[in-house]
């Protein structure tokens, strides 16, 4: 008898996953990319946000040491991460990885708390990394054993940011960085340390164990058996929190194209079925453009597109991950960045790195709230925004588009431009001083081909005062504000005819 129920018991929920799973894949999009060739890769509210807040953060936030890449490195034998390792742990094969997972707490994680600061720093989008490169699941999945429900915290840690960041009506994004963790190279003794393996195989490490949950969390596994985990743990995050924005850190080239169709169908379908439009981001082309938008890591365009993309940038100047001396860069510097790539027809999402147990540091916070107060007096200029004529102006130059771009400091005659209607707003990199002439030199018959448009008030947002300015063959000038705006850059608007 207790037989049987438990047989019908399974048989109800197998019957059920079916049926899910079928719902899932029912809809507009086959799987193949010919089906979602007319799909619209941008989303209205893509294009409108401009600025989102991420953070990285999980079990490779334990070991604060280095960067995001020392669960690799401690692995690399004669690296200054596996010196510390040994120093700090002993020897990878005593102390492995996956023996970072009970120490991975989360016990100060705050999900509203992080919510709020989101919404404070200006961001219209923000999230978590779901899965980085480590095999390490942030939310309660049935399919990897590796994740913080089951293991560390026992908490859903994207399940209750999901909660926060849509109570705020925010959109809520998921990031998978996990192709990489597939091992390639374990045959082949001589390039065990290439790249396209996160974790390197390594007959006397944790990396090359044959215990079916440890060979898991290190990709140790056959690939079809990666594929079919990989396209189901999507699936689980899509079904179960509805991101609107999922983004990829790169290597679906180790993927089956046939397996990526069938993912961005099953998203694109869910979607559907809820009535909301979501991102699916790649790099260097690894997804057609007729599904997703391209993404550059610590880069962007130098000049304006037509499509829409994204940049992700960190906080910090190092690591993605937090680390105990963590460097960061000033909110200057990225508003900098953001004026810059808002005016070229593009999005940043920005990377915060949390302390393990889950707190954001205040000199994080700190920054993120100097983004936000600039952000409530110059919004305007970003939020909705559309391109120009021109993207700006300036000494600093941008010499070519792309990821991992040198470090650009912009100085008070950089300006960005960006426009909604007959509104056009200058974004000046720096204060120019008080009472101080500008001229605006993109307002000039030589620069717009001919078409200058006619100037019907002048204004600086965040000031009262009466702005003063002249048009002619040179450009337009205007006197900054007599009392200073902001430190940081500065928005006149011009409203033209």
């Amino acid at each position: 008898m207790k037989r049987n129920l438990l047989y019908l018991l399974t048989f109800v929920a197998l019957t059920a996953c079916s049926d899910k799973k079928k719902e899932g894949q029912s809809g507009p999009y086959q799987p193949n990319w010919e089906s979602m060739k007319e799909h619209d890769a941008t989303a209205e509210w893509f294009k409108d946000a401009k600025f989102g807040i991420y953070a990285h953060w999980g079990v490779l936030s334990v070991p604060a040491y280095a960067n995001d890449w020392y669960a690799r490195l401690m692995h690399v034998e004669g690296s200054e991460e596996n010196k510390h390792h040994v120093e700090t742990y002993g020897q990878p094969s005593e102390f492995g990885y996956h023996d970072f997972v009970p120490m991975f707490k989360a016990e100060n994680f705050n999900a509203e708390e992080w919510a709020d600061l989101y919404v404070q720093a200006g961001a219209k989008f923000g999230g978590i990394v779901a899965e980085h490169h480590d095999g390490w699941a942030n939310w309660d999945s049935k399919i990897n054993p590796w994740n913080a429900k089951g293991m560390g915290p026992h908490r859903d840690l994207v399940g209750e940011l999901e909660k926060a960041i849509h109570s705020k009506g925010l959109k809520f994004v998921t990031s998978f960085h996990m192709a990489r963790n597939l091992q390639i190279n374990k045959d082949n003794p001589d390039k065990w340390l290439d790249d396209e393996s996160y974790f390197p195989y390594n007959p006397n490490m944790p990396t090359s164990s044959t215990d079916p949950k440890l060979a898991k969390l290190y990709g140790n596994i056959p690939k079809q058996q990666f594929y079919r985990e990989w396209l189901g743990q999507l699936e689980e995050v899509v079904d179960n929190y509805s991101p609107d924005l999922i983004y990829f850190d790169g290597k679906l080239t180790k993927l089956p194209d046939t397996l990526k169709a069938q993912f961005a169908a099953y998203y694109l379908n869910h979607a559907a079925k809820e009535g909301k439009q979501v991102i699916i981001t790649h790099k260097e082309g690894e997804l057609p453009k007729s599904v997703s938008i391209e993404d550059f890591e610590k880069g962007r365009m130098n000049h304006i597109t037509e499509e829409f993309w994204l940049t992700d940038e960190t906080v910090s100047v190092g690591s993605w991950s937090y680390t105990n001396d963590l460097q960061l860069k000033t909110a200057d510097d990225i508003v900098d960045i953001l004026a810059d790539i808002v005016s070229k027809n593009g999005a940043l999402m920005l990377n915060i790195s949390p302390m393990a147990n889950g707190t954001i540091p205040q000199n994080q916070k700190d920054i993120l709230l100097s983004i936000g107060q600039w952000l409530k007096v110059n919004g305007e200029a970003i939020y909705g925004s559309r391109t120009w004529n021109v993207f700006g102006e300036g000494p600093t130059r941008q010499v070519k588009s792309g990821m991992f771009l040198d470090k650009l400091t912009y100085t008070a005659q950089d300006v960005r431009y960006t426009r909604k209607g007959n509104t056009v707003y200058a974004i000046v990199l720096g204060w120019s001083g008080e009472n101080t002439e500008v001229t605006l030199k993109s307002f000039t018959k030589e620069v717009l081909e001919g078409n200058v448009p006619t100037v019907k008030s002048v204004s600086v947002l965040g000031s009262n005062e009466k702005i003063d300015y002249s048009m002619d063959d040179k450009g337009l000038h205007f006197k900054t504000p007599k009392q200073k705006v902001d430190d940081k850059a500065f928005v006149l608007k011009i409203i033209t005819q």
